[in-house]
């Protein structure tokens, strides 16, 4: 069950003390999820560190191979991988001492998802980190994305 693994309070908890996210799947590619998810974690203060083995560097950090190759303690693990590979990860997370596995739009596993859990470890899970910081750090407003700009212009049909 989800929703065990969606409290908001949680949520918010987690973004307001966090500094630093490795995100294991994080890839170089500009148009993937992963790359913007790291790209506006990065811009709102976290150091965001990549884990994926098939990449040497992203966002100016060095990409690691696994978790366990992380030189840095990590205050979650945000995971953009598919949820057969949730076990694995999660035995990692716990090993390294992470602070919250945190799992992307999709991403269930609940053997995953117990493990990291009995491990001490905070688990937030379906849910995107992007969105939940805009939603609770200010970014989206009521009426969509908060751009700071007031208008009365209006486009297309009247």
């Amino acid at each position: 069950m989800t929703t065990r693994y969606q409290d908001p309070l949680t949520i918010q908890r987690v973004l307001n003390t966090a500094r630093t996210i490795a995100i294991v799947g994080l890839s170089g590619n500009e148009l993937r999820a992963s790359y913007f998810v790291g790209y506006y974690m990065r811009r709102h203060g976290y150091r965001v560190i990549p884990v994926n083995p098939r990449e040497s560097a992203i966002l100016g950090e060095t990409s690691h191979p696994s978790l366990a190759e992380v030189p840095v303690p990590v205050d979650v693990v945000n995971v953009f991988r598919a949820p057969s590979a949730l076990p694995e990860i999660a035995r990692q997370a716990v090993a390294i001492g992470a602070g919250t596995l945190w799992t992307q739009f999709g991403v269930i596993n609940p053997e995953g998802a117990e493990i990291a859990s009995s491990g001490g470890l905070t688990v937030i899970e379906d849910r995107c980190l992007k969105v939940e910081h805009a939603r609770y750090v200010g970014r989206m407003h009521w009426l969509g994305f908060n751009t700071q700009r007031i208008t009365s212009v209006r486009s297309g049909l009247q």
